[in-house]
């Protein structure tokens, strides 16, 4: 099994969030993409965020109907930052045999060397890579030289060209509490289920 993971906040999940996991679904021909949400991510934990609860029924509401697409809440009840290497180990171990590969953006890639053992990432997964804008995508001999790789180092890489849609969850959390519209941003039940819980107002 080819397995896409998709790791985040998703605070909210987004349709930029769907059309990104859906065209590396189909470019990296992905039998399964699993949508990971962060219970305390690493860089974000001076900041607050909704429950996990809360999310991960955001997400179920999103990637209903689409039977390629599931959600782990493998990081929920593990203690500590949710360090990527991690949530790799535990996946590797629940989906035996399975190939994975990290769907990650071209800012996030720029980002790698200053993550929690990156090499040791890049050593049991490939990376599906979308473009952003503003943030070239480096080589595969850039990646190896920002990490010290050897030139040898097996690194699997691969661009996946998606519609540019430039949607942040930060800007739809304050487009909701200044009560702006965000409709056509988000699937429709997500929208709905934050009306009912009044996510984000303030």
């Amino acid at each position: 099994m080819r397995l896409g993971v998709f790791g985040g906040t998703f605070d909210p999940v987004h349709l930029g969030h769907l059309i990104l996991a859906e065209q590396c679904r189909e470019q990296g021909r992905l039998d399964q993409v699993v949508f990971i949400p962060a219970a305390r991510p690493p860089h974000k934990q001076d900041k607050s965020l909704i429950s996990f609860t809360e999310r991960v029924e955001m997400l179920r509401l999103a990637v209903s109907g689409q039977p390629a697409f599931r959600i782990d809440e493998l990081e929920k009840d593990r203690p500590g930052p949710s360090f990527t290497v991690d949530t790799l180990a535990q996946l590797r171990d629940r989906n035996a045999g399975a190939e994975l590969f990290l769907l990650i953006g071209s800012d996030t890639l720029r980002d790698l060397p200053t993550w929690h053992q990156p090499v040791k990432i890049l050593e049991s997964t490939g990376l599906l890579v979308v473009p952003r804008p503003g943030w070239p995508i480096p080589n595969a001999e850039e990646v190896k030289k920002s990490l010290a790789l050897p030139d040898s180092f097996p690194l699997r890489l691969q661009i996946c060209a998606i519609p540019q849609i430039e949607i942040a969850s930060r800007d739809l959390r304050r487009c909701i509490a200044e009560g702006r519209s965000v409709r056509y941003m988000l699937p429709r039940a997500v929208e709905a289920y934050i009306g009912d819980k009044k996510l984000y107002w303030d």
